[in-house]
């Protein structure tokens, strides 16, 4: 019974992934504009003049990305192309291919968000947890006043704020970037850390505004889960403290985290594409501030359906680990 589970979790992922694609191509068609036209003329209008034979270069430029082609053919060799990875040509970066362009930024936006995100969300859950429990330390209950208002501060205007205190101000912190220009990429200490030292301020922003609400969703999920019946039995059965704290306390207030986890990680990216733009955080969002900028179709698309891929991804490996968390749940219908 497993493995059907987790197959038919698998087929409702590939259909996400199907349905993403399919509205990935027809959405920028509703705008009824020709990006290789518009790009040409962009081109064109730099050196003051619209060249004569910009017509027969639309056509030729049409031709090489298949937009000559009918809708329907189109969608079907999208399709075809999305299997096997093509993500097409980047317009406003030709000949660069989406998913070379891609592949580069994705690991700096992995590393960006995927780190901060599970830092906050584990030391969120955990503080949460702490502040519940009659135990914890008098002074954990000053931390959580200034994490809650934090949380409601945009991610990009934190940023702001960081970036005016702890660059322009004190210059602890370089201003913009993911490493100093001129540095030689490779795997040394000294570009290791002058890497990190670029991207201590957008980590910062999206740590401080996401670990209040985490703390504050698991607090009020331990408050629950200790007035109920079986916290009490386990109290009545002699069990100590931090036994009932552990094992029946924060394993059953957990779980509403976890699928809120899944549910966040779409609106923190939203979050972080302003992030990464502000400082100059060459990744996914940065990506695609820029290909918006310049109105690439293609490049548009790849960036969007990676990042659908990716969130169904994550979502989908929650779904599967959350029977694992919680043996009450069965993975056959009664």
């Amino acid at each position: 019974m497993q493995l059907i589970y987790i197959i038919r979790r698998f087929g409702v992922f590939l259909l996400i992934i199907w349905l993403a694609a399919t509205l990935n191509f027809f959405l920028p068609k509703l705008s009824g504009q020709d990006p290789v036209r518009t790009k040409l003329l962009q081109e064109a209008a730099l050196g003051g003049y619209v060249h004569a034979g910009i017509e027969d270069m639309v056509k030729v430029y049409q031709e090489k990305f298949g937009l000559d082609k009918p809708l329907w053919r189109q969608y079907l060799s999208y399709i075809d192309d999305v299997v096997h990875g093509d993500l097409n040509y980047s317009i406003s970066n030709y000949p660069r291919t989406v998913a070379s362009m891609v592949g580069e930024a994705l690991p700096w936006t992995i590393a960006l968000l995927g780190l901060t995100t599970l830092f906050s969300f584990a030391a969120g859950t955990v503080l949460g947890a702490m502040l519940a429990w009659p135990g914890a330390p008098r002074w954990m209950q000053w931390l959580m006043p200034p994490l809650w208002a934090l949380h409601a501060i945009p991610f990009f205007l934190l940023g702001l704020v960081l970036m005016y205190l702890f660059a322009f101000q004190f210059q602890w912190f370089p201003i913009f970037g993911g490493y100093s220009a001129g540095a030689n990429p490779g795997f040394t200490a000294t570009f290791i850390l002058d890497v990190l030292s670029h991207a201590v301020l957008p980590a910062l922003s999206i740590v401080l505004v996401s670990l209040g609400g985490w703390a504050l969703a698991m607090r009020g999920m331990m408050v629950t889960t200790m007035g109920e019946d079986y916290v009490t039995f386990a109290e009545a059965k002699g069990l100590r403290n931090t036994t009932i704290f552990t094992r029946y306390c924060i394993r059953n207030a957990i779980l509403p985290q976890t699928t809120g986890l899944a549910l966040a990680l779409g609106q923190i990216f939203a979050g972080a594409v302003l992030v990464e733009v502000i400082f100059g955080y060459p990744g996914i969002g940065a990506l695609l501030f820029q290909a918006i900028k310049e109105n690439d179709f293609f490049l548009i698309q790849g960036v969007v359906f990676t990042v659908i891929v990716g969130l169904g991804f994550a979502t989908f490996l929650l779904d599967v680990a959350y029977p694992w968390l919680d043996p009450r749940i069965a993975y056959r219908r009664t």
